[in-house]
């Protein structure tokens, strides 16, 4: 493997060094992309000075342009940036597997015991939880994104455009960002600084992109020559695969296109357990789009024919090489490019819509998740070319709706953690589950 070489400053660390801080970081990073970048900031700038503030901030202006899940792939440059390649497979591996390890765990018993009445209880509260952790991060990513009109425009319009015209999540991605490219003038452009050129030959690139490539697909066209084009191993190699592709804004910004082509398209799993493994991915470190490792082992544990519990770890394993490999194809080609990516306005303008477009499409997510909580019954309806979503009133769910307060409570006004909240509401639900019974 070709290793692109960066220079290193002279208090770079050693690499033994640099493992352990990944691992700390990887067995550390609950809360989600936020808290995962705050932790990062603090421990590689604040306390260890292996990168200064603008090194950080562009590296991270540049993973927020990518699909994929932002704070892997920030490990994954500020390991390339110290020690190459080896450095950066070493901090994205680190960041990703403590929690895939336990989503793995949980997946393994959610399969063989999610379905007992006392689990169910349990992970109803859960669910109540988690409706309160996305409303908590579409309160954050708003105040962060939307800047000014155009701003808030935007964002309405992603929301109209996915809930009520149901358009695709990618088309709504690629018109925010080639409506944001356009926002910037000639003029602008053309005044701006001048910024420096890749650090890197294209002829390395292209390099980079094939091997890359091929580590990434290489894997799962064997699966599909092994088990065939139909079989579930092979359905979730490529709609993960086309997911890692379409993923801007992160996690919660994919979900809702997720969990509705998981559910309602292919049918792999309920709505409700679609929340469940949300559930279990917040409890978790690691990035929250380790969802589809719930995802991948609970598709194949039923569909996949054979030793239900081997078809399972195959399917998780499948989602999560068809999740994480493109990742390192987007760091290693394009982290040379940084510093001229995060430097040219064009591009700088094409950020700021998408994230502002994210904002809406975590609305949609919000909405969707809060209507199959708190509802029993919700029916698709049309009117015209809108897609209306109607809950049936009567279903309603009181102790969810009381569990989501609270867990609003809890994250918002009293501050407390993730892992905290869900406990709490977790435990209060399994209570209320035995005080019923008895």
């Amino acid at each position: 493997m070709e290793k692109q070489d960066v220079a290193q400053e002279s208090g770079a660390p050693s690499f033994s060094t640099a493992l352990g801080v990944w691992a700390r970081i990887g067995f550390l990073s609950f809360g989600g992309p936020a808290a995962q970048i705050a932790l990062m900031h603090r421990v590689l700038v604040d306390e260890r000075k292996w990168l200064d503030e603008h090194q950080y901030l562009s590296a991270l202006s540049f993973c927020m342009l990518l699909p994929g899940p932002e704070a892997m792939q920030l490990a994954t440059y500020s390991g390339w940036r110290l020690h190459g390649v080896k450095g950066g497979l070493a901090a994205g591996l680190l960041f990703v597997a403590p929690g895939a390890v336990l989503v793995l765990a949980l997946s393994l018993l959610y399969g063989a015991f999610g379905k007992a009445p006392p689990a169910e209880a349990l992970f109803a509260g859960v669910k109540a939880a988690v409706l309160a952790i996305v409303l908590e991060a579409l309160w954050r990513v708003s105040q962060r994104a939307l800047g000014g009109w155009v701003d808030w425009l935007v964002a309405a319009a992603a929301f109209v455009a996915i809930f009520f015209l149901d358009l695709p999540f990618p088309l709504v991605v690629a018109a925010a960002a080639f409506g944001g490219y356009l926002r910037v003038s000639g003029s602008t452009g053309a005044s701006a600084a001048p910024v420096p050129a890749p650090a890197v030959s294209f002829s390395q690139t292209l390099r980079t992109v094939a091997l890359w490539l091929a580590i990434w697909i290489g894997p799962l066209l064997a699966v599909a020559a092994v088990f065939g084009s139909d079989h579930v191993l092979a359905q979730l190699a490529w709609f993960f695969s086309k997911l890692a592709v379409v993923t801007f804004g992160g996690a919660y910004a994919v979900l809702a296109y997720m969990a509705q082509e998981v559910v309602e398209g292919y049918g792999w799993l309920s709505a409700g357990e679609m929340l469940d493994g949300l559930g279990l991915a917040e409890t978790t470190p690691g990035p929250l789009i380790l969802v589809t490792e719930f995802v991948g082992y609970i598709a194949a544990l039923r569909f996949g024919g054979g030793e239900p519990i081997l078809m399972g770890l195959l399917g998780a394993l499948v989602t999560l090489w068809a999740t994480f490999a493109p990742c390192f194809l987007w760091i290693f080609v394009g982290a040379p490019y940084i510093e001229w990516l995060t430097g040219a306005p064009r591009l700088a303008s094409a950020l700021r819509t998408v994230t502002a477009a994210v904002v809406g499409v975590i609305l949609n997510l919000s909405v969707w998740f809060a209507l199959h909580v708190l509802f029993a019954d919700v029916s698709e309806q049309a009117l015209g070319p809108l897609r209306l979503f109607v809950p049936d009133l009567a279903t309603v769910n009181w102790m969810t709706l009381f569990l989501s307060g609270l867990a609003v409570v809890l994250l918002v006004v009293l501050r407390r953690g993730i892992a905290m909240t869900l406990g709490i509401c977790a435990g209060l639900a399994l209570l209320s589950f035995y005080v019923a019974a008895a």
